[in-house]
């Protein structure tokens, strides 16, 4: 069983201030988005989220959800990939000769903060790590999670009660076949 990286485990923290399930956002203001960044340890103390920087985060976030659920076989939406692509083209960083990858000098600290996440997720996509990090194929629930499988087969964040759901609605319509013919 492998443990998710602090990269995985802040990006499946972020798409999953979405929570299709319970049909709430914890992004829905600009405040909101300075408050789960400073909770989170990207901004040093309170500041003011323009409304530019929360459509770059809430794109941001789109994009990663929508690459989660490619991981269990959902066709990405080009538009949404697109979006999320022309967030991160404002969202500046420097990579060292290291390695190493920080947000460029001069980026405002929301913006920096932001780029802290695309670099988590990058940190991910480079190690080939972002396949373990998937997005629930029950669309009732779409929850990010980190799959401990060691084939990185896992579809479902839940099998005791996604993957149950989804099982259960697929036995009760070959019922539904084999007796309604």
């Amino acid at each position: 069983m492998r443990d998710a990286p602090a990269s995985a485990r802040l990006v499946e923290d972020f798409a999953n201030t979405l929570d299709v399930h319970l049909d709430t956002d914890a992004l829905t203001t600009p405040a909101r988005l300075a408050d789960w960044l400073r909770e989170r340890g990207l901004l040093d103390r309170p500041r003011r989220v323009t409304a530019e920087d929360h459509a770059l985060g809430l794109a941001l976030r789109a994009g990663i959800r929508e690459r989660l659920g490619s991981h269990v076989g959902d066709e990405p939406d080009a538009a949404v990939l697109a979006a999320a692509d022309a967030a991160l083209g404002r969202l500046t960083v420097c990579v060292t000769v290291e390695g190493a990858a920080r947000p460029a000098d001069g980026l405002p600290p929301v913006r920096q903060a932001l780029a802290r996440l695309a670099i988590a997720w990058n940190e991910l996509v480079t190690t080939g790590e972002h396949v373990r990090l998937k997005r629930c194929a029950e669309h009732t629930c779409a929850e990010a999670f980190w799959d401990v499988s060691k084939n990185r087969s896992r579809r479902w964040c839940s099998m005791s009660v996604c993957g149950n759901r989804v099982k259960a609605r697929r036995h009760s319509a070959r019922q539904k076949g084999v007796g309604g013919a």
